[in-house]
């Protein structure tokens, strides 16, 4: 049985037919639920992009997980590659047409943001049991229409924090366009800054789109994944 794990900000360990995927492994965070030490067992790091709360420990990760390797656009995942040493390790992908993992697609798409390595994106995993998207840190944008139709994913985590990334306003208004069985919160109360509140979230959808149930995770929290 497949599960979402929450670590909080936008981090957070998937596990999908029976693979550890970490996404945006910032762990040493103000609302720290774990060391980064403690991550046993992982398959593949996955990065958004190039910021450092979403590289975050991504390196002692896989430090101490010596098969894992880091996907990420090109960039990206050569810099995190040859910060360890071994090029090996680094899945550089692009947007567009899935990158094939032990089973897995993996596929980047926009978002609406910046990065110093590479450009900023969303991802979407998809396995048999579930297909997640990931929207890293974006603004709203006409394209997630494109990406529901196309990839139809069954779950949607999505930045509500506002400041940097889409407030609650416009993440109900994302999640309308994506058209998700299940939308859960990400990127918000990290940091003062980062203003968004879930419940104003989960009561938007419920407006907008009252067929997508939203799940609030709490940092440490793990959602078994029920479609």
């Amino acid at each position: 049985m497949g599960y979402i794990k929450y670590y909080g900000h936008s981090a957070f360990e998937l596990y999908l037919d029976s693979k550890k995927i970490l996404i945006d492994p910032w762990l040493t965070h103000p609302l720290k639920v774990e060391e980064p030490s403690n991550v046993k067992d992982v398959d593949y790091v996955i990065l958004t992009h190039g910021h450092d709360d979403h590289i975050g420990d991504a390196l002692d990760i896989l430090k101490n997980n010596p098969k894992a390797k880091v996907v990420a656009i090109f960039e990206l995942a050569n810099y995190i590659a040859e910060k360890l040493g071994d090029p090996g390790r680094g899945i550089g992908a692009n947007m567009g047409g899935p990158a094939l993992l032990d089973g897995l697609k993996v596929a980047f798409v926009p978002a609406n943001h910046s990065s110093p390595i590479g450009e900023p994106t969303g991802v979407i995993v998809m396995g048999n049991e579930a297909k997640v998207y990931h929207a890293g840190d974006t603004g709203i944008m006409s394209e997630m229409e494109l990406i529901g139709k196309i990839y139809r994913p069954d779950i949607a985590l999505l930045p509500i924090g506002g400041h940097f990334t889409m407030d609650p306003v416009e993440a109900a208004y994302a999640t309308e366009l994506i058209k998700p069985k299940v939308a859960i919160p990400m990127h918000y109360k990290t940091f003062p800054v980062l203003y968004g509140n879930p419940e104003e979230f989960k009561k938007l959808v419920n407006e907008r789109v009252p067929n997508v149930k939203v799940v609030v995770l709490n940092p440490g929290d793990t959602w078994k994944i029920d479609l």
